[in-house]
């Protein structure tokens, strides 16, 4: 079971959720969902954001700290909170659609929502020791 996971499966009810979220560690949010499915659907969630890239940068979006929020409503809808590396990216229209769409996929979610932040701005602290050996940075 991976860290994040084990994380939301402890902070079941809305007030036990830290919205200080470590580095490349989204903050999960959900109300109602029995702590085991819970902790199975964030354990697919973060394996489906995983699977998306910057097509600039050869590590994927949840290493590189770009996800800052899941919120999993009692309907199993998501909402994702993520920025860019920069606010100038030029997938800046594509990747939240490549979000969704990865999101939305996952066996027993209803629907994802991906929305753009930029406060607070992305800096390389986010990203994971994996993001940054595969950046070559380590």
């Amino acid at each position: 079971m991976s860290e994040q996971a084990e994380t939301v499966a402890k902070e079941n009810a809305p007030e036990a959720v830290s919205d200080e979220a470590q580095p490349n560690e989204a903050v999960f949010d959900s109300t109602a969902i029995p702590a085991d499915e819970l902790e199975q659907l964030s354990t697919n969630i973060v394996s489906a954001l995983k699977t998306v890239y910057d097509p600039e940068i050869p590590a994927d979006i949840y290493e590189l700290g770009l996800i800052y929020k899941v919120d999993i409503d009692d309907g199993r809808h998501v909402d994702v909170e993520m920025t860019l590396t920069a606010p100038g990216c030029p997938v800046a229209g594509e990747m939240p659609i490549w979000v969704e769409d990865a999101v939305a996929a996952v066996p027993g979610v209803s629907g994802a929502k991906a929305k753009l932040v930029f406060d607070p701005p992305w800096s390389p602290d986010r990203m994971s020791d994996e993001a940054k050996v595969a950046i070559g940075w380590w």
